[in-house]
């Protein structure tokens, strides 16, 4: 990407967020894109909250990985590329490059640039044989992929149940979208989180050590960051609960106070209590999930789980 192309696509995303984050500050109830979490600070915590012992997604994901990495490197056709939708750091796409060894290229997909390039350096020594070809974009639009890439058969992949952050009915858009870029046949890798234990949820979004909350309220801090808006975080509270009726987490950020905050020219006022909703995280059942993939075109090939049924990761393949 040149640096013309490179400033372009910087000025559109700033632009982007400015204008998502007065919209979703101004709508009732508030709320604002799970997506925007993920500056260099927020992907670094995100990080770290994968590594907490209350957090079992990376873990259970990571385990079932590694048991079955032959299973699904043998779903890949030879001289295919993988293309992964919201990379992060590609800790769990290394289990996959290493099992499928005919893989001829990987193409991250990732809405944070600087994060994204940091990781390729690893990546390009650690597979020498594998093109590695990152693409800064927001995963849930329309992208461009590398020309290197547009001839090769396609696998996708799409860890961590970031599925999980879309209302229904935008997972089943997401997976049509995903369609058109992998193309007719294609298979899909997903993780997907299943419905558990109330109480193992709510620790799993409450942490002891608070890191979960950090990198809820760091939304604030990148708005003021970006936007030269003036939220006082301390004036905000993390707060996550299991919706049993819409089975779903939610997050959101509590006003502790009655306050006003000017956010690009907008003055946005807030009730004490008044919450900006930042995430849902739905958990499906296995069957529910293939229900959602079969009305988005996808046919179910194969699923695994964990020993305790707390997560699971499906192979997916576009028909027609």
């Amino acid at each position: 990407m040149t640096a013309l192309a490179r400033k372009i696509v910087i000025d559109t995303a700033a632009t982007e967020f400015a204008t998502d984050v007065v919209a979703g500050l101004t709508t009732t109830p508030k709320r604002l894109s799970p997506k925007y979490f993920y500056d260099s600070t927020g992907s670094a915590l995100f990080e770290r909250i994968t590594e907490l012992p209350e957090y079992y997604p990376t873990r259970r994901e990571i385990g079932i990985l590694n048991e079955h990495a032959g299973d699904i490197a043998g779903l890949i056709p030879p001289s295919a590329a993988l293309i992964e939708f919201g990379s992060g750091s590609s800790t769990k796409t290394r289990i996959l490059l290493a099992a499928a060894k005919t893989l001829a290229a990987y193409v991250p997909v990732d809405i944070s640039a600087q994060f994204l390039h940091q990781q390729m350096a690893g990546l390009r020594r650690e597979y020498p044989k594998v093109a590695m070809l990152p693409v800064a974009a927001d995963f849930t639009k329309p992208f461009d992929l590398p020309d290197a890439a547009q001839t090769m058969q396609r696998v996708g992949f799409f860890p961590g149940s970031t599925i999980g952050n879309f209302e229904p009915h935008e997972a089943a858009a997401f997976l049509r979208h995903a369609g058109r870029i992998l193309g007719p046949g294609a298979a899909f890798i997903v993780g997907v989180d299943l419905v558990k234990d109330t109480q193992v949820l709510k620790k799993a979004y409450n942490d002891s050590q608070g890191v979960t909350a950090k990198f809820n309220l760091n939304l604030l801090t990148r708005i003021n960051r970006e936007l030269d808006a003036k939220f006082n975080p301390a004036c905000f509270e993390h707060h996550a609960f299991f919706n049993r009726d819409r089975s779903r987490i939610e997050m959101h950020l509590a006003s502790l106070k009655r306050q006003r905050i000017k956010v690009c020219g907008e003055c946005i006022e807030f009730r004490a209590g008044e919450t900006i909703h930042t995430e849902n995280s739905y958990k499906y059942s296995i069957d529910s999930f293939r229900a959602l993939a079969r009305g988005a075109g996808w046919a179910p090939t194969a699923v695994w789980t964990d020993a305790d049924n707390y997560f699971s990761v499906h192979v997916l393949t576009l028909q027609g």
